[in-house]
């Protein structure tokens, strides 16, 4: 197992998958950026299919501690942008340990479960209690155990709704480790862009199975503000600003100046469906050049947000220079005695980030697809 900062999560034969080493330290956030394919590529997924998708979505986020800043669900894939925190220093209450679990398992079930722990607790077994609570808890607040449960669950939906048996997904998912701040806010607006790259929409507000047209289009509760505080997040995480959705007027608007430059939209609304904001005034959409003195590099990053970039599910970790180099440093073993350091330039598609997002891949083939 590799130092403090990067951890190695053994996949099987040839397969491996980078881990925050910091996940449980609490010092800075663990974002991951998540993409899964259905098998040879088939666009099974309409109306009915996203919906559950996002549905299995935010019971496991609920269930699970982890928290979705971004997503977007298209007619064969997904992506999701997923912070994972550490699982509260003195473990969960018997209250939030009974909500979690109530986002999967009925009323009956999670009185079932608790009358239990609080039997063995009654007869002095703390240790027979405690594991009890294991058998759920260890599905909690990890990477490989939301993915799985999430996976696995909308699987089992999808194979009884089309009377069909065996695997959905193509592989085993990927996974690239996210900065906050920069690398972060630009991760989420690449996931909501996936429907205008696809020819689907012409503004992602008009997508409603992604963050941006949920958070846009699903009014001040409910999942409506589950995807607002995620994009809040997404876009603040690195100023200390948490799941805050009171936030979401100033976030929107430094969000649609990113999707305006990448649109290369001139102030105002767009056409496309009306969509329900914050004070429910319609029409809140994803338009607006940079205001003047706006910085070269956040143009060139905007840019790049209408192609595909492979490094963005294939480079292992994104972030800034010393970002990337930091877990080279700390993960030194794992690479030939050559290599000098860890942050690698983007090309291709990626190279308008070039000095201010690196990779630790270098990738040589397929960098430029469109």
């Amino acid at each position: 197992m590799v130092a403090s900062v990067i951890g190695l999560w053994i996949m099987g034969p040839m397969q491996t998958r980078w881990l925050a080493g910091w996940k449980d330290s609490g010092t800075k956030p663990a974002i991951y950026h998540c993409v899964s394919r259905v098998v040879d590529r088939r666009l099974v997924f309409g109306p009915d299919e996203r919906e559950r998708f996002r549905t299995c979505m935010r019971m496991y986020e609920a269930f699970s501690g982890c928290r979705v800043l971004a997503y977007c669900v298209m007619s064969n894939h997904f992506h999701i942008l997923l912070e994972v925190p550490p699982m509260p220093a003195g473990g969960l209450s018997d209250e939030e340990f009974a909500r979690r679990l109530g986002a999967l398992y009925g009323p009956g079930e999670v009185r079932e479960v608790m009358e239990g722990v609080r039997d063995l607790r009654a007869r002095g077994l703390e240790n027979e209690a405690a594991a009890a609570m294991e058998r759920h808890t260890y599905r909690m607040h990890d990477l490989s155990e939301f993915m799985k449960g999430l996976l696995v669950r909308f699987t089992m939906w999808f194979n009884r709704r089309h009377g069909r048996e065996g695997t959905l997904w193509e592989r085993r998912f990927k996974s690239v480790i996210v900065e906050s701040g920069t690398a972060a806010r630009t991760m989420a607006a690449y996931i909501d862009l996936n429907p205008v790259r696809a020819g689907m929409v012409g503004d992602p507000a008009d997508y409603r199975w992604s963050s941006c047209g949920e958070a846009v289009g699903g009014g001040p509760r409910g999942s409506g503000r589950m995807a607002r505080e995620g994009l809040v997040r997404a876009l603040r995480s690195a100023d200390g600003v948490g799941f805050e959705a009171k936030h979401w007027p100033e976030v929107a608007k430094d969000y649609r100046a990113i999707m305006g430059r990448a649109l290369e939209r001139k102030p105002g609304r767009s056409t496309g469906a009306e969509s329900a904001g914050e004070s429910g005034k319609s029409g809140e959409s994803f338009g607006g050049e940079p205001e003047s003195g706006e910085l070269e590099t956040e143009r060139s990053l905007a840019r790049m947000l209408t192609r595909r970039v492979r490094y963005f599910t294939d480079g292992a970790v994104i972030g800034s220079r010393a970002f990337v180099d930091a877990v080279f440093r700390e993960s030194r073993e794992r690479f030939g005695a050559k290599r000098k350091d860890g942050a690698r330039k983007m090309r291709g598609a990626g190279a308008p980030a070039a000095g201010t997002l690196w990779s630790l891949r270098d990738l040589r083939k397929d960098v430029g697809d469109p």
